[in-house]
């Protein structure tokens, strides 16, 4: 009699449908949706005109499609044909806002990242008195809020007489924040001591050994740092209204909301602001895309909870 082999199939335990995984699915695939709905409202916005819009304000596709909202905010528009599609007539300088935008944020990133950094290794691997109380006051600046700091920054700024300055935006967060501060610390004193042990052996300096020893292995926290102080900077909104008065020093964020406020014929242009938003928001969540990843990698690293 011939044996009879039955063979049965194991199917992974990682692979398997159970009701909980399929409600958390649903749940995450909702909560995606409703993020990302926002950002299609923005596109559809700005691919329609704005006497479409008028008519037709609950059509959740594009109404009268078109790109004149981008060509618009790109300066490819006439005034002319922005009026005849319901825009505003006055022209929006986009690249000057773009480029002092560019300016600010990569000014307030670089100083920020290479101060923040000298500091965290002063509180992280050298010895001098009071350094734990030191770092315990300047931490407690954490907790003070942004709103308190106004006023005070704003008389130093009109003192020093870089009012409508792009240097007088960047200069309040240019140098060190308590975050960036010890976000860095964190990382440098996981460093093992062996490694700046071995490099005192060799007859470098404490200096030397900051630039070329530890600076190079903390590439990839600096580098998520200087993604997050970017995008922070880019975004931020209310001290570039209170010192920037003109197009030479405004941004885009304060840009965009002064032209929120302008009323051409027919009311605002909202498709010509949607599309001026997209295009200003476009290369920070192409960034934070990018990185994303290596930033929470980092972070856990850096034992940030």
């Amino acid at each position: 009699m011939a044996a009879v082999t039955t063979t049965t199939r194991i199917r992974p335990q990682g692979r398997r449908f159970t009701p909980g995984k399929v409600a958390a699915w649903a749940v995450m695939t909702a909560i995606v949706l409703v993020t990302l709905l926002p950002f299609y409202w923005i596109l559809r916005t700005a691919l329609s005109t704005n006497s479409g819009l008028a008519a037709h304000p609950g059509d959740p596709l594009p109404v009268d499609l078109t790109t004149g909202g981008f060509e618009w905010a790109l300066g490819l528009q006439s005034t002319k044909e922005a009026i005849a599609q319901g825009g505003a007539g006055g022209g929006l300088k986009f690249w000057r806002y773009l480029l002092n935008s560019v300016v600010v944020s990569t000014l307030i990133t670089v100083c920020q990242i290479f101060f923040s950094a000298m500091a965290a290794y002063a509180f992280a691997r050298l010895r001098w008195r009071g350094r734990d109380k030191v770092f315990g006051l300047f931490l407690a600046g954490l907790m003070v809020p942004a709103i308190f700091t106004l006023l005070p920054n704003f008389v130093l700024i009109k003192q020093l007489g870089l009012v409508d300055n792009l240097l007088g935006i960047a200069l309040p967060t240019m140098f060190m924040t308590p975050f960036a501060v010890f976000f860095l610390r964190q990382f440098f004193m996981n460093v093992p001591s062996e490694v700046e042990e071995a490099a005192l052996l060799d007859g470098a300096g404490k200096v030397r050994i900051f630039f070329r020893v530890l600076l190079p292995m903390a590439s990839t926290p600096v580098m998520t740092l200087a993604v997050l102080t970017y995008i922070t900077a880019w975004n931020d909104y209310f001290w570039p209204l209170m010192v920037s008065y003109s197009d030479s020093s405004r941004v885009l964020t304060v840009a965009l909301a002064i032209f929120r406020a302008q009323t051409p014929q027919t009311g605002t242009d909202w498709s010509g602001l949607m599309a001026a938003t997209l295009i200003a928001a476009l290369p920070m969540l192409v960034l934070f895309g990018f990185f994303a990843r290596r930033i929470v990698g980092s972070i856990s690293f850096t034992g940030i909870k």
